[in-house]
């Protein structure tokens, strides 16, 4: 299988030099004007060739998968990427090794007389045409026949990744960089899916204020007294729950969170719904399943959406963004601008959009002591957070901060002296960014505004989503706490979705407030209800009463049997048709709403 993509790959490489050979008048044949352009043509074949080769193997290393959206993703962030290789990897041993290997070819080339040939062929052109004619007719097949989907024959992710060409995988994501719910995926009619979807997001607190098939507008009642704290959101970066000793590390690298998790409302068995920072946020901000293809985030037409942001202004919350790289980076600033969050960032002169209204306050070189490729260390984006809080406090007005942490991410960077661990692993940069949110945590405590401010800590997505399946349902599972509420610590041991963790803080703030969120307070939900919503870019799937329910953009849907404890999924033949309704609904009902544009805030 791999080799009928490596011969399809081979025949696109080639078309742009057979073009050449086509279009070229035969008395140029071997003259200095076809060689110079032979060899502009072959060095940059060569090196494009050797470069993907080589980049496959850190590609593979960190998503376990050949190239995909992930990578058509970084052509747009050049930044970033760039300065993360530079910092990863010995940039100018990188570049003389592929020059090297580009030469190898040559010296090939020129040894066995290739050139000698190429360049005394004088073929005339109806011959070039025949060859030329070919080449572009198996190109024909594989562009309207052969997708990067048929490479996919197994069960096992591995087997189905390494059966693809890298290249061949990254143009096919670059063609389908969006999927349409509709025209992928198994579908109920909508008044079916509408119908369900309602039946199940409404809890015992609420009442539908809308009629309408496809509204979920409700009205949420909450007994006691109403708070409204100031909120700090904390979203670490690429944190798996396996890192904390509360979930059986025997490393002690989080001191600060284990310590944290006892005086807290703990979650401790709750899951991401991707594999990806922007899941992470679409999970946070629009409690909604993660839809099929690009977050929402990164999609076009997504400002003033239904959100917590929406719910937040009800209260009179002032909105920040805060992130220590360039907001511009993943389309975040025009995302969390769009939804009314004054954005907080290291401008590198990427200005917001026209129609982002809220304010821009710039990181200044002098409030950093150090950074890398994504942004600046933790302890200083907390530092930042410290004077935006202070401001926000002078102004008697409740504030509500979003940070999204950078350090835990390669090269695994961070101050040096911070910890007493060496720096460029995964282990020492996760104690470091405990040992952040400590230091953190310890100076907020000498604010007057701490007693009344909730610290919410979560993580956007695991630290690998590597596995043998499409989902792997370990990888998406990730630590979360509620910490300060004034309330009795706890742990929750019910199952919980991502989407689920900020209408639960509002119902322990004893929020009345109208929602149309998908995501449901933990407090009123029956064990029989307990669901996960787990997504990748393509599969899509839904996890309740130990049944995993997975669908995907070849219209399948597969059930499997989650056993937590040896983290392995079986096959179920006799599927559970309510379970596969349900997941469906999920899916179509949020793609619908967002297409549509059912989703913006009225």
């Amino acid at each position: 299988m791999g080799f009928l993509f490596d011969i399809g790959t081979a025949v696109f490489f080639s078309f742009i030099y057979g073009l050449y050979l086509l279009i070229l008048p035969t008395k140029f044949i071997g003259t200095l004007f076809d060689k110079s352009i032979t060899y502009f043509i072959l060095f940059f074949t060569f090196f494009i060739t050797v470069f993907s080769f080589l980049a496959e193997f850190p590609f593979w290393d960190e998503f376990n998968t050949r190239f995909n959206f992930i990578a058509v993703d970084y052509l747009i962030y050049t930044y970033e990427v760039v300065e993360n290789i530079n910092q990863s990897y010995p940039l100018p041993v990188l570049i003389f090794t592929l020059l090297l290997l580009t030469g190898l070819f040559f010296f090939y080339f020129r040894k066995t007389n290739k050139f000698k040939t190429v360049f005394s062929n004088k073929m005339v052109f109806k011959k070039r045409l025949v060859y030329m004619l070919i080449l572009s007719f198996i190109g024909f097949i594989y562009i309207q026949f052969i997708t990067n989907k048929q490479a996919e024959t197994s069960e096992n992710l591995y087997v189905n990744e390494l059966s693809k060409n890298g290249v061949y995988s990254f143009f096919a994501a670059f063609r389908s960089n969006e999927l349409d719910y509709e025209t992928f995926y198994q579908k109920l009619s909508n008044q079916e899916a509408f119908s369900i979807i309602k039946k199940d997001i409404l809890q015992n607190n609420q009442t539908f204020t809308n009629n309408e098939m496809t509204s979920l507008d409700r009205k949420v009642t909450n007994e006691g007294v109403e708070n409204n704290p100031n909120v700090i959101l904390i979203c670490i970066e690429s944190f798996s729950a396996e890192f904390m000793t509360a979930f059986g590390n025997k490393e002690n690298l989080t001191p600060n969170l284990d310590k944290l998790s006892n005086e807290s409302v703990f979650f401790t068995n709750l899951y991401a719904t991707g594999t990806r920072t922007i899941r992470g946020m679409e999970a946070l901000t629009l409690s909604v399943p993660p839809a099929p293809g690009n977050s929402i985030v990164r999609r076009p037409d997504n400002s003033n959406l239904y959100s917590i942001a929406t719910v937040l202004k009800q209260k009179n919350y002032n909105l920040n963004f805060i992130y220590g790289g360039d907001g511009y980076f993943d389309n975040m600033n025009t995302f969390f601008g769009g939804q009314g969050f004054n954005i907080v960032d290291r401008n590198r002169g990427n200005p917001l959009a026209d129609d982002i209204k809220t304010k821009r306050i710039n990181i200044e070189d002098s409030e950093v002591t150090f950074e890398n490729a994504w942004g600046i260390c933790d302890e200083d984006i907390y530092k930042k957070t410290l004077k935006v809080a202070d401001a926000n406090y002078a102004t008697k007005q409740p504030f509500f901060d979003f940070i999204m942490t950078t350090s835990n991410h390669k090269p695994f960077s961070f101050p040096k002296g911070a910890i007493d661990m060496p720096q460029g692993t995964r282990e020492s940069v996760i104690k470091y960014t405990d040992f952040a949110i400590g230091k953190f945590i310890a100076e907020a405590k000498t604010k007057p505004w701490f007693k009344n401010t909730v610290f919410v800590i979560v993580a956007d997505h695991c630290a690998s989503s590597a596995g043998k399946w499409e989902i792997n349902i370990d990888k998406h599972h990730i630590p979360a706490m509620i910490y300060n509420l004034n309330t009795t610590p706890e742990k929750v041991n019910k199952l919980v979705s991502q989407i689920d963790l900020m209408p639960t803080v509002f119902g322990y703030l004893n929020w009345n407030y109208n929602t149309s969120l998908y995501g449901k307070d933990i407090r009123f939900i029956q064990p029989s209800q307990e669901r996960a919503l787990l997504g990748n870019y393509r599969t899509l799937g839904l996890l309740q009463n130990s049944i995993f329910t997975e669908i995907n953009d070849r219209r399948k849907c597969n059930q499997y049997q989650w056993k937590a404890s040896n983290k392995e999924m079986k096959a179920i033949k006799s599927q559970d048709i309510t379970l596969k309704k349900l997941t469906i609904a999920n899916y179509q009902t949020a793609s619908y709403r967002f297409k549509k544009g059912l989703m913006k805030a009225k």
